[in-house]
């Protein structure tokens, strides 16, 4: 059931790794990225690799072709290629090593996205060979590596992925707020926690709002708390480098629209909370007992059926 929800490529595909570009002005997908996403969409992992080959041939391993190929990997390891797949990632970490020894690694965004990618793979391999003491290691070094940069939300949500299940939920920061005032440890105690990880660009966490807001309703006489944390992120809808003032208010009104109708929702606006969750794919849904403990741990979309099955068993343990 872990290797189902690990970086596999049904689920990579849904996910929102980073903003949409058309809303945002942020970089566009590269066209060769696109038609490889696509051609794995269709199963044809052939078409896809031709792709990658050609335009490599073209244009050399540029960061939009590292990308390309990383999905490729992706691919593979959906396919069952396990070692075809790590060895691909390997590639991609070697040619990128290289690459970073003449520029910063979040220069541009193509190169950080093909990286963590090939970190995914590497480790979902190795935990579907049953080797998830290897597949840690290798994410526990890759965050001492890159802390500090774009890699380290995403490497913490696949060691989340492997170890956060059955823990104590860890401490969510609420320094600021918008909406409620979230509740406090003393007040979560004996209550159910549904932790809705959120960005003010993320088009699938607006479309989530209204199962939210429903389970809220449904659920909130029977010790329901939802718990929606955000950040900021520099920039918003008008404004590529937004002050924190601008994007507060900017973010207020996001919440005002399209989250309002969850009742007693609070937001904790801190990036701690971000990083110590790993969430670098929103939406990113936490479930919590009521003891504490974490139950489900799930970056990317997530079906109002599937939800409510994780859900009701924890409704109903007093």
């Amino acid at each position: 059931m872990l290797a189902a929800l690990l970086w596999g490529f049904p689920q990579a595909a849904s996910s929102q790794e980073v903003p949409p570009a058309a809303e945002y002005g942020q970089p566009a997908i590269p066209q060769v990225v696109a038609q490889v996403e696509l051609a794995l969409q269709r199963g044809d992992l052939a078409s896809a690799e031709a792709l990658v080959q050609q335009y490599r041939r073209l244009h050399g391993d540029t960061p939009e072709a590292l990308q390309a190929l990383s999905w490729v990997a992706r691919g593979e390891l959906a396919a069952g290629r396990n070692a075809q797949a790590f060895q691909t990632a390997e590639e991609i970490r070697r040619i990128s090593q290289a690459s970073l020894g003449t520029r910063p690694l979040d220069a541009e965004p193509h190169l950080p996205l093909a990286l963590g990618a090939a970190y995914e793979v590497e480790a979902e391999a190795l935990f579907q060979q049953n080797q998830r003491a290897q597949a840690l290691l290798l994410l526990q070094k890759a965050l001492k590596l890159w802390q500090g940069t774009s890699l380290a939300d995403r490497l913490q949500k696949n060691i989340n992925l492997i170890t956060l299940q059955g823990r104590p939920m860890p401490l969510l920061a609420a320094r600021e707020w918008i909406g409620a005032k979230p509740s406090s440890l003393n007040q979560l105690r004996g209550k159910v926690v549904l932790l809705f990880f959120w960005a003010h660009w993320c088009p699938d966490c607006k479309a989530d709002a209204p199962v939210m807001a429903k389970l809220a309703q449904e659920f909130g006489p029977s010790g329901l708390t939802i718990i929606a944390p955000t950040r900021r992120y520099g920039y918003t809808a008008t404004d590529e480098h937004a002050a924190p003032a601008v994007e507060n208010a900017f973010i207020r009104r996001v919440f005002e629209h399209y989250y309002s109708q969850i009742p007693n929702l609070g937001i904790p606006l801190d990036s701690s909370n971000f990083q110590r969750f790993g969430v670098s794919t929103t939406p990113t849904i936490v479930l919590v007992d009521r003891h504490g403990l974490v139950r489900l741990y799930h970056p990317g979309l997530m079906s109002e059926a599937d939800l409510r099955s994780a859900l009701e068993p924890l409704l109903a343990t007093k």
